[in-house]
């Protein structure tokens, strides 16, 4: 079941009235069934997974409260992510490591019969697992407290409008507004319902409008252009954000109405003029978790500078591998590291960028500039295979033939495209770039701004549907 299908449309006439009129226990009881419904309706063999490492985090929780003994709390610590992480790996990485090992030893005459494995990857899995981990961390760390309420948990790991795609939520934020009675202000349910309409028009509008042109060059089995390469790579960028941060706008849409707060996931990334500020941008309930579970704990930016760069190459080469079991995702990671050791050195570690002190037109140069460099690792992202990334690189750079011949986007993608640039203009100018920035304007302005997202939202029924990105995740 998908945000953007009928039976969801269903799903929620018939859960969000019954949620209105039930007292807070009975709203959760009503939230964990329907996000069991929602995830089993893919695939309900995996429910027993979801609950497997759930019901475990959930015991190890219970056990750190009872336990003050160092050793023995890293003990339960250390079990928790072992078992975490192996079902991660056996899942979403065994036929790639199998893979990749089989291809290497084939050369010398070894044949690994066992690679015949094949591992369904069950939908969300990278989004829940660090969601539930990120209960573990906490309490251990004394953070929080355990979650003694096992249903409770239950709905904080299964919690259906992020369950799949994120944003990953911290345990520590989401586990009160679960246990705490909730209200569903006019605020919060205006707020919420422009965020699902801004998310449905970004993705149906606007990235499915857009992705026919991308495939067209990345699956293309002809000679290509090196203009081809440059305008689908750039279609791309327009793509995934449009995807991905389309879901997060429904999701926290979604929330929003039933009275819970989620994290913001995206916040203007393509304005970004360095790799650090991109990073603070983009994909946030992921960066922060890399950030606070991973690189600090591994020593951040707490030794040498050259250890500082281990850890961001290791930091980042990990995020990359999360995001799925190809060496291209890798590949892509170790870029996003690599440039933030260039940005890193380059600046000395100082806070250097003053990205908002600079003159406006130095600033729209630094952000086309960086734009090029976020392009490039999306080459790395969408490539099909190292060969696809080896001539796509050599045609981006050195070739400049004209004409391209990219199939030109469709009509609602380009009118949704240029709305939607002119939004995040308008939010960039704003003070301090609010979200909410739309807001202030007099309400026939901002009435003319929803007839006309919904409008373009209407005119993208006409694309060819395509499965969100980060569901492969």
């Amino acid at each position: 079941m998908t945000f953007v299908s009928l039976v969801f449309l269903v799903f929620m006439l018939i859960l969000y009235p019954l949620y209105l009129v039930l007292p807070h226990r009975w709203q959760n009881h009503l939230l964990l069934v329907g996000s069991l419904i929602f995830y089993g309706w893919w695939d309900w063999r995996f429910l027993g997974l979801l609950g497997f490492t759930s019901t475990l985090d959930w015991w190890v929780g219970r056990l750190l409260e009872r336990t003050s003994d160092p050793a023995r709390r890293r003990f339960l610590l250390t079990a928790s992510i072992s078992a975490n992480l192996a079902t991660l790996g056996f899942f979403k990485y065994f036929n790639f490591f199998a893979g990749s090992l089989a291809s290497l030893l084939a050369p010398f005459g070894i044949h690994l019969g066992w690679t015949t494995l094949h591992i369904i990857l069950p939908i969300g899995i990278s989004f829940y697992t660090f969601q539930s981990m990120s209960y573990t961390f906490d309490v251990y760390r004394r953070h929080m407290p355990t979650c003694r309420s096992y249903l409770d948990f239950m709905t904080f790991v299964s919690f259906f409008p992020q369950l799949v795609a994120g944003p990953i939520e911290r345990a520590v934020d989401l586990i009160p507004r679960v246990q705490a009675p909730r209200s569903i202000t006019r605020d919060a349910l205006t707020r919420g319902l422009f965020l699902i309409l801004l998310g449905l028009f970004k993705k149906i509008a606007v990235s499915d409008g857009v992705a026919p042109s991308v495939d067209a060059v990345y699956n293309a089995t002809h000679a290509l252009s090196g203009a081809d390469v440059r305008i689908a790579t750039w279609l791309f960028a327009v793509q995934i954000y449009c995807d991905f941060s389309g879901y997060s706008d429904i999701a926290r849409g979604l929330a929003k109405v039933m009275g819970f707060d989620l994290m913001t996931n995206f916040d203007q990334p393509y304005v970004s003029v360095n790799p650090s500020e991109f990073w603070r941008r983009w994909h946030i309930s992921l960066s922060t978790w890399l950030r606070d579970y991973l690189y600090i704990p591994i020593g951040g930016n707490r030794g040498t500078e050259r250890q500082t760069y281990r850890n961001l190459m290791v930091t980042m080469g990990l995020g990359g591998l999360w995001h799925g079991a190809a060496w291209n995702y890798v590949l892509w990671g170790i870029y996003q590291g690599a440039i933030l050791c260039v940005h890193r050195w380059f600046t000395r570690g100082r806070r250097a960028l003053r990205e908002f002190a600079t003159p406006g037109w130095l600033r729209v140069l630094q952000i086309a500039i960086f734009f090029q460099v976020v392009c490039y690792g999306w080459l790395l992202f969408r490539a099909r295979s190292f060969g696809q990334i080896v001539a796509f690189t050599r045609d981006a750079l050195l070739e400049w033939r004209l004409p391209a011949h990219v199939p030109t986007p469709s009509l609602p993608a380009l009118a949704g495209l240029a709305l939607l640039v002119a939004l995040e203009a308008w939010q960039a100018a704003a003070a301090g770039g609010r979200a909410t920035f739309y807001r202030s304007w007099p309400a026939p302005v901002r009435g003319a701004v929803y007839a006309a997202l919904l409008a373009v939202f209407f005119m993208g029924l006409s694309n060819a549907p395509t499965q969100f990105i980060y569901f492969q995740f």
